[in-house]
């Protein structure tokens, strides 16, 4: 499986089927159509281009309601969950974060924020969402095993690089990118100090990608 990071919190995976999460892109463009969107929460940084895509949307039950009413195809889902889209398996996981849908004047309740464990191809992809560190993390690794996670660092509105550090070991997953820092000026972070002290502490690799670089995951790939 390609995995490309296009910045923030959005990740693009390329495999038998092509997954978009939480389209906001805030530097360059979409290089490909997904076949299936999935969101993670309702804040504008994630939901970003979601109803302009069109696409199928696999979200929480609160979100897919609201982009069933823009005439999105959505796949309602709830924490505790697991739903196969297409062949794609959708697992929706706790991610201690707000949520509140803020396109449409003052806004309104999105639902809980979540995370998904997203199985295509034989590999396992954990993509946290906006969360604090929370001790369940061990549950995603005892009950999915993930190949790889997808952390957020950039503390102010999700965990920072201590807690994402002790969730790097709660989760368990072999490799692990860090996401959700950079973005704005309240989420700065130094990611390579973030990665020299993960591995120097556990045996986890830590990839850090340019907004728009691949990596290869899975069986075949860097992340094996």
């Amino acid at each position: 499986m390609r995995l490309t990071w296009l910045g923030h919190a959005c990740f693009l995976l390329a495999g038998s089927k092509t997954i978009l999460i939480d389209p906001f892109i805030p530097e360059g463009s979409l290089p490909v159509e997904p076949d299936i969107v999935a969101v993670t929460h309702a804040h504008a940084d994630h939901l970003g281009m979601t109803v302009r895509l069109k696409k199928k949307t696999v979200a929480i039950n609160e979100v897919a309601k609201y982009l069933a009413a823009k005439g999105i195809p959505a796949e309602p889902m709830n924490i505790g969950g697991s739903i196969t889209v297409d062949g794609v398996r959708f697992r929706m996981t706790p991610a201690l974060h707000s949520s509140w849908i803020e396109d449409e004047g003052m806004g309104f309740y999105g639902g809980v924020a979540a995370g998904f464990v997203i199985e295509m191809d034989g590999t396992s992809i954990y993509h946290a969402g906006d969360t604090a560190l929370f001790s369940d993390m061990q549950l995603i690794r005892d009950l999915y095993r993930p190949d790889v996670a997808l952390l957020p660092i950039g503390g102010c509105f999700t965990m920072g690089p201590d807690e994402a550090m002790i969730a790097a070991r709660y989760i368990g997953a072999p490799l692990v990118i860090p996401m959700h820092y950079g973005t704005f000026p309240a989420i700065r972070q130094d990611v390579e100090d973030f990665k020299r002290a993960v591995e120097r502490t556990t045996s986890i690799r830590v990839a850090i990608l340019s907004p728009g670089e691949s990596i290869e995951v899975g069986a075949e790939g860097a992340g094996a």
